[in-house]
């Protein structure tokens, strides 16, 4: 049987190679380490819970809830972006809570994309912001990730090149895989390009609050005058609050492009569950200790995983945001490519990764380590990753002997 179109314009789930290798091993009784998936391994905030267990069971919460998000939700994610950013946002017309970001992003790009639109994605990058586009019909040109002026030329060189011209602009600042950060400068290039050249801007925030210097919290690019002129910007409670699974996000941004969004979602969904939204709006509208100590938190674990990591031999560059590290896979080992070298890690070290290349080609002498263990855990890890290493040469000899006999 053939296979469906849509389906055929996907490529395999590279990080679903690395799973089955690690869940065989964990069958076998291995201890895993799973830095794989960025999973908050962190309770939600107790007086969110209570919130969603006091809301819960009532006739009224049991029905169908509102698609573009309760009001109050709505309010209360404008307040945030009030409060944090300066940003004042009408919770009519320019807020739409989401099933997350990633719903949010899929969505939006049903909305937006006609079959054959060009969208600029940059590469690497977290596999919604390509793949969300490719299902809806549209065409992908890759552009660097790091926000760096040496980004602009790239971009023109993309618009110039590009038949037809492309619709959109996608960002993620802290970045998901790379965890690098834009400041305001940047996002002021970023909109005066967009203008210019009269393309969407979509931004992914969904790491606004998981920063590690209090003094430069990462900045949202609708501060930039004139921004909300072209952009939707996505944010997650996921990582914010450890509520990853609850799926609670938002997008935010130009009203014709939000209505778009609502419009389609009318169609698709009622949105979440009203005692999660209710709970979520409770979260927004709390006290903040709680954001604070989970940055402490993956703060430690992060300078953990630094320090235990480079004494085993893997330097690893310092991230100041997002749960991630995006580290270049060592010399030795870098001929195998990352989803090679990830299942060898599982195999030989007990130690999960994701892979870089399931975020883009230009990712694959990468791979990504989310601090989703607890600190000892990660040096555990480390421990095993410098046993594996001291015993490298022998085993990436056995590793090639039978690459050649298959």
């Amino acid at each position: 049987m053939n296979e469906f179109h849509r389906i055929r314009r996907l490529p395999p789930y590279v990080f679903e190679q690395v799973n089955k290798i690690k869940a065989q091993a964990r069958a076998n009784g291995a201890d895993i380490v799973d830095l794989g998936m960025g999973n908050p391994d962190l309770p939600a905030p107790r007086h969110v819970i209570e919130k969603l267990v006091e809301t819960a069971g009532k006739p009224r919460t049991d029905r169908y809830s509102a698609s573009k998000g309760i009001g109050g939700l709505r309010r209360a994610q404008a307040a945030y972006y009030e409060r944090r950013f300066g940003v004042k946002l009408n919770p009519d017309t320019q807020v739409v809570a989401t099933l997350g970001s990633k719903e949010g992003f899929a969505n939006m790009a049903q909305a937006i994309t006609g079959p054959g639109d060009v969208v600029l994605v940059p590469n690497p990058s977290y596999p919604i912001h390509a793949f969300g586009f490719l299902m809806a019909g549209g065409v992908i040109r890759s552009v660097p990730a790091e926000p760096t002026p040496a980004m602009f030329p790239a971009l023109e060189r993309a618009i110039m090149h590009s038949v037809p011209k492309p619709i959109a602009l996608v960002v993620c600042y802290p970045s998901n895989p790379t965890a690098f950060v834009a400041d305001l400068d940047f996002y002021r290039d970023l909109v005066a390009f967009a203008k210019k050249h009269e393309i969407i801007l979509l931004s992914d925030l969904a790491y606004a609050e998981v920063y590690f210097d209090e003094s430069s919290p990462p900045p949202s690019v609708l501060q930039v005058p004139g921004a909300m002129d072209c952009t939707v910007e996505f944010t997650s409670m996921s990582k914010t609050f450890s509520m990853a699974g609850w799926r609670m996000g938002f997008a935010v941004g130009n009203e014709r492009l939000i209505a778009a969004l609502a419009r389609v979602k009318s169609y698709l969904d009622y949105g979440a569950y009203t005692p999660i939204q209710v709970a979520a709006t409770a979260a927004l509208n709390g006290p903040d200790e709680c954001i604070r100590e989970m940055r402490d938190v993956y703060r430690k674990r992060r300078d953990a995983l630094v320090e235990s990591f480079g004494k085993a031999g893997w330097d690893i560059p310092v991230p100041e945001a997002t749960m991630f590290a995006w580290v270049q896979i060592p010399e030795k080992f870098r001929h195998l490519g990352s989803v090679e070298f990830a299942k060898l890690l599982v195999e030989k070290a007990e130690v999960a990764v994701a892979p870089g290349l399931g975020f883009g080609e230009h990712g694959d002498e990468f791979v990504r380590l989310a601090i989703v263990e607890n600190e000892q855990r990660i040096r555990q890890a480390a421990r095993n990753l410098k046993k594996f290493f001291d015993s490298a040469d022998s085993t990436l000899h056995n590793v090639i002997g039978i690459k050649r006999a298959v």
